[in-house]
């Protein structure tokens, strides 16, 4: 008996036009030097969550719904007096993505939730880490469908997406990632 396996759209959108795009583009000798999506890290940093041990929580929750994959509970390391922070508290959030749940999360940001962003003018060009890494930054958690909106009340968490790829040039994962359809800024 044969199981059905069940590979994403955008990595058979990859297989298929992107890779060969990319090697007649920078003229790659060998397929492995062809840059790929390696991981996405979500993170959601909670200040108010000093106060509240809930709020860290509830951002766990929040975030393991958004990315379908537990999330897990970030601790402060050390204590910061001015910020009223102890060591070992909770601060946050964060899920690291890989393969399937990677492209699924690609798939569901490009077309659902960044067209859902208020003023939304495209993506900042210039935000890569100068080693092929692309970082970006959400004001509100609620664009995503997966977050019920009279639930989430009046607590509109911030979250940071970074894409992490096999790229080793700032122009290789620029040229990746808008053939994953990232709407950049001109």
């Amino acid at each position: 008996m044969s199981e059905t396996v069940y590979i994403p759209r955008l990595r058979v959108e990859y297989d298929k036009s992107i890779r060969a795009k990319l090697t007649e583009q920078f003229g790659y000798e060998n397929v492995m030097q062809v840059p790929r999506l390696d991981k996405i890290v979500l993170n959601m940093g909670v200040g108010e969550a000093v106060n509240d041990r809930k709020k860290a929580e509830t951002a766990a929750s929040d975030l393991s719904l958004i990315a379908g994959q537990k999330a897990i509970v970030t601790y402060s390391r050390v204590a910061i007096a001015t910020f009223k922070l102890r060591e070992n508290q909770p601060i946050g959030a964060k899920v690291t993505l890989r393969k399937i749940k990677m492209y699924e999360f690609i798939d569901r940001l490009v077309n659902v939730a960044l067209p859902r962003v208020r003023d939304f003018r495209g993506l900042n060009a210039k935000s890569f880490d100068g080693r092929g890494n692309y970082s970006l930054g959400l004001k509100e958690h609620i664009i995503f469908p997966e977050i019920d909106f009279d639930k989430a009340g009046d607590t509109s968490l911030g979250m940071d997406i970074t894409v992490c790829t096999t790229a080793r040039t700032d122009d290789e994962a620029r040229a990746l990632l808008t053939a994953f359809n990232f709407p950049f800024r001109q």
